[in-house]
């Protein structure tokens, strides 16, 4: 019989910063349910030297600071570093979960086990009306279904242990991309879940990816 890895739910979020006071507040939202409940037992921001309000925003809000470098995979890996609940929660500042998405996340967690554990991410959701960001919605789904290739804006939910494992986020130019590559399609699940991004960030998130080392395309998924 596998060991599971859960005794009881608890989940540290680690949010890297640099100057995120815009979209800060909305992201802290999303987790006020979860820590409600007891499931997010802890939430760190990791900061590259804001200077503008988001350590204040940070503060206020009850998030431990920890200082860290200005890349992005620096600040993961110091909020990595210094959690202390057995599963992370790696969620950008721009990035405001779906309601409820904490149950999902339970039944995740109470399935996984030692033997053979798992990550998962949530599904791309833009925060706007228009065509544009429907259609970069669609594209990022199809991402995910054909490559299991989530945005580093989707959230990745993983056990500290798998973490560890692989080594935290290494410094290249797409950690992100770079980190579910070496967790490895059969270890990601992708929840149904959405992490929703404030519109031009996530536009630009997009932009960037797919013109970075990822390549995404429809034909070259398909063949």
């Amino acid at each position: 019989m596998e060991k599971l890895l859960h005794s009881s739910v608890m989940i540290t979020v680690v949010v890297p910063t640099l100057n995120a006071e815009l979209t800060l507040p909305r992201c802290f939202d999303s987790l006020i349910q979860a820590t409600v409940r007891g499931v997010v037992r802890e939430v760190i921001v990791a900061d590259g030297g804001s200077s503008d309000e988001t350590l204040m925003i940070a503060d206020a809000a009850g998030a431990r600071i920890k200082k860290a470098g200005r890349s992005r995979a620096s600040q993961l890996n110091a909020g990595g570093a210094v959690a202390r609940q057995e599963w992370l929660l790696f969620l950008h500042p721009e990035t405001a979960l779906d309601p409820g998405w904490e149950i999902e996340a339970e039944a995740f967690i109470a399935r996984s086990s030692l033997e053979r554990p798992r990550a998962a991410a949530f599904q791309f959701g833009v925060d706007d009306f228009d065509g544009g960001a429907r259609r970069n919605e669609t594209f990022a789904a199809l991402r995910c279904w054909l490559l299991k290739l989530p945005y580093g804006n989707q959230g990745l939910l993983m056990p500290k242990r798998l973490y560890k494992q692989l080594g935290g986020y290494r410094e290249v130019r797409r950690e992100d991309t770079d980190m579910v590559r070496r967790i490895g399609t059969r270890r990601l699940l992708m929840l149904r879940s959405r992490a929703v991004n404030k519109a031009p960030l996530a536009i630009a998130e997009y932009a960037h990816a797919e013109s970075g080392e990822s390549g995404f395309s429809v034909e070259r998924a398909q063949g």
